[in-house]
């Protein structure tokens, strides 16, 4: 496996465990419909959360927020909008972002809640 791979999966790995500490409920993980993978889908207490993970490491230009595209956006929607749909979900979805940057052998955890915004 390519090392950003390895790097993308440990990022998620780190993810997972920070919103496990958080209070949250991993439900799946590296989910596929179509050309989307949701990254994580987590519940917390009414709510269904869709999180993107993005990580870079320390020397790169741009936030790994930034690097979410208005694309993967609606890529990301459509394949929340057909979770919710075909496991017959009456519930609220919100869209996070978890930023890391690792630094050394530190990971760097930003956890942006409500990131963008759909009605699904």
């Amino acid at each position: 496996m390519a090392t950003h791979n390895d790097f993308g999966k440990e990022a998620e790995k780190e993810a997972e465990k920070f919103l496990h500490h958080s209070g949250y409920e991993i439900v799946e993980r590296n989910l596929r419909y179509g050309k989307a993978e949701i990254d994580i889908i987590a519940k917390k207490d009414s709510e269904l959360i869709i999180v993107e993970v993005k990580a870079r490491s320390y020397d790169d230009i741009i936030s790994p927020e930034e690097a979410v595209t208005l694309s993967k956006k609606k890529l990301l929607i459509m394949a929340a909008d057909r979770y919710v749909t075909d496991n017959d979900l009456d519930m609220e979805v919100r869209f996070d972002i978890i930023s890391i940057i690792k630094k050394s052998d530190k990971w760097e955890l930003t956890h942006i809640e409500n990131a963008f915004n759909a009605i699904l």
